[in-house]
């Protein structure tokens, strides 16, 4: 007897993405890969609504000020992540904002042999994932975060931003 075939799985919505520069444009990704890191952070986490994010490439001066304000560590940190807390009742696709540091990204990628294109995709990725409710507070956390990141960065063809360089 023939098997039916499987009905195939319904496209996920591509996500609403605004992206702001405060910094200037070289060496920073476009919003078609923000666009496509941000998809692919929601396809991994098997997020099946709509959502939107906005980003915002700030200078480490921005990038302090917000960690200062946010967090209370006086320090430009590489990404910010900002979940939107919607009041009761209200369903929107707004999932929150991520403030990603150019300068720190750029160091960093070179202190760590990383391809900058590469660290870009894994900070969106892991802003994202914020933004969706993980957390890399507690141990088992974090190797849960981790992993998912992993997955998500080989799928796009990326390696493990974990692995002993």
């Amino acid at each position: 007897m023939a098997r039916r075939p499987r009905p195939a799985a319904a496209a996920l919505p591509a996500p609403q993405l605004s992206v702001s520069y405060a910094v200037p444009r070289a060496g920073v990704p476009s919003p078609a890969s923000f666009r496509q890191w941000v998809a692919a952070a929601l396809q991994g986490a098997r997020r099946r609504k709509p959502a939107e994010v906005a980003i915002r490439i700030v200078d480490t001066d921005e990038g302090q000020a917000l960690n200062r304000d946010y967090r209370g560590k006086d320090y430009a940190t590489n990404v910010l992540s900002f979940p939107a807390e919607l009041p009761p009742g209200v369903d929107l696709p707004l999932i929150g904002d991520l403030a990603i540091c150019a300068p720190v990204v750029a160091r960093e990628a070179a202190e760590q042999g990383k391809k900058p294109r590469d660290h870009w995709a894994h900070l969106t990725v892991h802003g994202t994932l914020h933004l969706l409710g993980y957390d890399h507070v507690e141990d088992a956390e974090a190797e849960a975060m981790e992993a998912l990141e992993t997955r998500i960065l080989a799928g796009l063809g990326i390696a493990d931003p974990y692995a002993p360089q």
